[in-house]
């Protein structure tokens, strides 16, 4: 495998297109940018879909490749029964990556795709070059604020409980009284996602304790956090920006989706540290 970054040819730009991973799950993905530029992955929150990164698209596709996707159990992916783990989540990446025929990329994980970032850049670095941790830990807990959740999806689910608890984590409260459109799309992806799906995705959240390899991540790294992030608090940040050699830290006045509530600024530093 050489170190290039590089696409298949001939694949369709901007649809939304799906691949089987080997234990049988469809999973939904997209293409954005010139075949010939370097791949950059975005990989998203828990309880959305890749319309997340849609105000990323114009800022980054005319230098890349972008390649997004529904995480197992999100968006328009296949949501099937059981716990999900970090490792599965990555192998689906990774299977995705060979199916198009992508040897190595740029990754930008948030939150839970940040989680899917570290699994990846430990036990299949050779895939990743730059590497992107935004609004992510190490490890989250109480582990039993994730069962309660993952009980109450599994025996009366009530995604109108969940949606104005993500929409709190995820946004300002000044934004939320605002009606801002921005969030609309986000409350109708949670109020649509599989009670499934989420569960599932807690339990990968859960079950995740990256603390003793996140020093094992040798890759150029870039650390975002917010400040007023009560999810993956500054602290968390600050962790992972230690313990991985020579990582960059930036802070953000934000809450959990700095990519969506000061895209230029978020847009920004991160094509300062891809290019």
């Amino acid at each position: 495998m050489n170190n290039t970054l590089s696409t298949a040819a001939g694949v369709i730009t901007g649809q939304q297109q799906y691949f089987t991973t080997g234990d049988g799950v469809h999973i939904a993905y997209r293409l954005d940018g010139d075949a010939g530029s370097p791949v950059l992955v975005f990989s998203n929150s828990i309880a959305t879909n890749y319309h997340m990164w849609d105000t990323q698209i114009a800022a980054f596709s005319p230098y890349f490749r972008v390649l997004r996707f529904d995480t197992r159990g999100n968006g328009a992916s296949d949501a099937p029964a059981g716990d999900y783990s970090l490792s599965r989540m990555s192998l689906d990446v990774i299977e995705l990556l060979d199916h198009l025929g992508i040897e190595r990329v740029h990754f930008l994980g948030l939150s839970l795709g940040g989680f899917i970032a570290q699994y990846i850049a430990t036990h299949a670095p050779e895939r990743i070059d730059k590497l992107i941790l935004a609004h992510t830990a190490a490890h989250l807990g109480p582990q039993e604020g994730f069962n309660n959740s993952i009980r109450s999806l599994r025996q009366q689910p009530d995604m109108a409980a969940f949606e104005n608890m993500f929409i709190h984590n995820w946004f300002p409260t000044a934004m939320i009284n605002a009606e801002d459109p921005r969030i609309a799309p986000f409350r109708k992806v949670i109020l649509g996602m599989s009670p499934t799906g989420l569960a599932g995705s807690f339990a990968a959240v859960r079950d995740g304790d990256l603390r003793t390899t996140a020093q094992l991540i040798h890759h150029q790294t870039l650390v975002i956090g917010g400040d007023n992030d009560t999810v993956t608090l500054p602290e968390h940040s600050a962790y992972l920006a230690e313990a991985i050699p020579d990582a960059r830290l930036v802070m953000l006045p934000a809450v959990h989706l700095s990519n969506v509530e000061l895209k230029e600024t978020f847009n920004r530093k991160v094509l300062e540290f891809l290019r």
